[in-house]
């Protein structure tokens, strides 16, 4: 379920060359760029030429992977020292998608187990780190349509019972912002394919747009009902028509299950609260930061004003205005109605509850 089209991967990855579908330029135009290094994975992130937080781990760690797989290394500590250094500039690019940082801390660990280890070789300790790279992309897909189903469920048994159902999102969670099939899209996805939806509505999504351009693409591709609005008429949509549930990704879930997610999400579920629908946040068990107790901690990425002021290199703002272009927001527990990951759908009451070993168990 990676394929957009049969032919139109947003990530390809094959023979140590990265190649990322510049997402900026779609659904007009469908371009490859080149991800040659470590610098060029940081620009494309940054840049948002690819974007979700799923997809810019992987393709993070991806670029990595490019520039480590031709090298040659004499021994373990200047391979470890090159893993950590590029990791940590890589988390930089967008600060506020905990996925990167995860995935960043997690090979550093592998390599400094492997750096340790007197049986590991120099070449050994590379292979073994390419191949936890690329397990990424295929444990990406899994999680992802299990998140799928446990979604759908919830969603179903919270009130849907038989009927089709009417869900709204936000942003774009689908293959375009992960490895494949996709969280909260995901979600959709599966109630599509169980033939339980009868309509989804998606919102434009300012300044980017990730919503008209992004969601609509991937939604009129895979033929399912669906409905673009504009991001300021989400009140009058859930007061003239029966919404069964709101579903949207996730940044970062801070412990408390406070959620960072693409500008506008709170205000949604400020909405589905009066209006007593359902809000739930899809997203893989590692976009869930039990470092951090509350969303107040969440650090959120403030991006170029000209992302507001300008269209396609159109200016549509009055010249001269001061913006403040926020990327993320972050919607409080309390509004929340379920995390739905791919170990199973908690509440926010739960997710602190968990455990030590429940929060790091595989």
């Amino acid at each position: 379920m990676q394929l957009l089209r049969n032919n139109n991967l947003a990530i390809k990855w094959e023979d140590g060359k990265l190649e990322i579908l510049d997402q900026i330029l779609l659904p007009v135009i469908s371009k490859y760029v080149a991800v040659k290094g470590v610098e060029d994975g940081w620009k494309v992130i940054n840049k948002m030429q690819v974007r979700g937080a799923p997809a810019i781990a992987i393709v993070g760690c991806l670029s990595l992977a490019v520039e480590i797989q031709p090298e040659v290394f004499t021994d373990k500590k200047s391979l470890r020292q090159e893993i950590e250094g590029k990791l940590n500039y890589l988390v930089s690019a967008r600060p506020t998608a905990v996925n990167m940082k995860i995935a960043a801390e997690d090979l550093i660990t592998l390599s400094n187990q492997l750096s340790k280890d007197d049986s590991v070789s120099p070449a050994d300790m590379k292979e073994r780190f390419l191949k936890a790279i690329d397990a990424m992309l295929e444990k990406d897909i899994a999680d992802n349509k299990a998140i799928g189903r446990h979604g759908a469920q919830a969603i179903l048994n919270n009130g849907a019972g038989d009927s089709l159902v009417r869900v709204l999102t936000h942003c774009n969670t689908g293959s375009l912002a992960t490895a494949g099939y996709g969280t909260a899209l995901g979600v959709i996805r599966t109630l599509h394919a169980d033939k339980k939806l009868e309509q989804v509505y998606c919102t434009e999504t300012r300044p980017y747009n990730q919503g008209a351009r992004l969601t609509a693409y991937e939604l009129v591709h895979e033929k399912m009902p669906a409905t673009l609005i504009c991001d300021d008429m989400v009140a009058a949509l859930m007061k003239s028509r029966t919404i069964s549930a709101v579903i949207v990704g996730a940044d970062r879930v801070a412990a408390n299950g406070d959620t960072a997610n693409k500008i506008g999400t709170y205000q949604i579920a400020v909405v589905a609260n009066y209006h007593s629908v359902p809000f739930y946040v899809a997203a893989p068990f590692t976009s869930i930061d039990f470092t951090i107790p509350n969303g107040d901690r969440i650090i959120i990425e403030e991006r170029p004003e000209r992302e507001m002021t300008h269209i396609n290199d159109q200016r549509v703002a009055a010249a001269g205005i001061q913006c403040w272009n926020p990327a993320f927001d972050v919607t409080p527990a309390a509004l929340i109605t379920g995390i739905v990951t791919e170990k199973g759908v908690y509440s926010p009451e739960e997710l602190k509850g968990l455990n030590v070993s429940e929060k790091l168990q595989d």
